[in-house]
């Protein structure tokens, strides 16, 4: 989702005044709505500044990925309330309601979560949080990707960004399968959305298969994409800037590949490398 703003453009050594699409950023307010002892509570949960569009994938990623949900069927509704607001008329809020299932984790909704573009923070004690959530280790040697299918991925996943050349402010994540198609594609001004975007289609949609995909992300690799695409089972994951050193040692904790820094004719693996076919 883009408007047109009004921009001071320089350009052969003079000023011109252009309109420039700018990909729209705007706050979402996620609630819960769930079961506890017979009573029905609703629960302000995150606030994420996202790109409009998609919001129910969104949501539905987030869920699974702080790991409130198990599966798709933990979750009764999805809906968009309250009035639309500011210049684009837009709903930034959205209600979830929960089945009353044993599957869905109560201790973890009454966390505190703020999000934002940027990401979020992480350190020591999100490592060990993960472990005790998640206890086995992904693949250790599929999927397998021959190196063409690596250089290829990220020019796949940005010539189908349907925002990315209108605006150029856009992040996107994809879902490939290892023969190198693109299943699914994401977009959002953060790269964390993204991912939460494509995850939440993936799971609405039943379309992972862990063994035999990865995922692309534009941008670089932090702990927090890691960690949500951990969440997957799926152990490989490309990024076109470099990973930190929190998301090489949080994929080597799990035995998943880290791809970073790809180009037409080369590529890092800071992870595993026994899952890329370099002959």
């Amino acid at each position: 989702m883009n408007f047109k703003y009004k921009v001071a453009k320089f350009i052969n050594g003079k000023i011109e005044n252009i309109e420039d699409l700018i990909s729209i950023e705007e706050p979402l307010e996620i609630s819960l709505k769930f079961k506890e002892k017979e009573k029905w509570i609703k629960k302000s949960l995150s606030i994420t500044m996202r790109t409009p569009g998609h919001d129910n994938d969104l949501v539905i990623g987030f869920l699974f990925n702080e790991q409130i949900i198990q599966n798709i069927k933990d979750i009764k509704n999805i809906e968009s309330f309250g009035d639309k607001v500011g210049q684009y008329n837009i709903q930034n809020k959205i209600l979830v309601t929960l089945n009353n299932s044993q599957n869905v984790n109560i201790s973890k909704i009454k966390r505190d979560f703020l999000t934002n573009s940027s990401c979020g923070v992480c350190g020591k004690s999100s490592l060990d949080a993960l472990e005790i959530i998640k206890k086995e280790k992904t693949h250790k040697s599929n999927p397998k990707l021959s190196k063409n299918i690596i250089i290829n991925s990220p020019s796949i996943l940005k010539r189908n960004q349907s925002e990315f050349e209108k605006t150029g402010g856009i992040h996107a994540s994809g879902l490939f399968s290892s023969d190198g198609s693109l299943i699914s594609l994401r977009e959002d001004v953060g790269r964390h959305n993204a991912l939460d975007k494509l995850i939440g289609d993936s799971l609405l949609n039943n379309y992972l298969q862990p063994n035999d995909q990865f995922i692309t992300c534009s941008g670089r690799l932090n702990f927090e994409l890691v960690q949500k695409v951990l969440m997957t089972n799926i152990g490989l994951m490309i990024g076109v800037g470099a990973p930190t050193s929190l998301a090489i040692d949080l994929a080597n904790r799990f035995d998943m590949t880290l791809v970073g820094f790809v180009k037409e004719d080369s590529f890092n693996i800071y992870t595993n490398k026994q899952k890329v076919i370099v002959g």
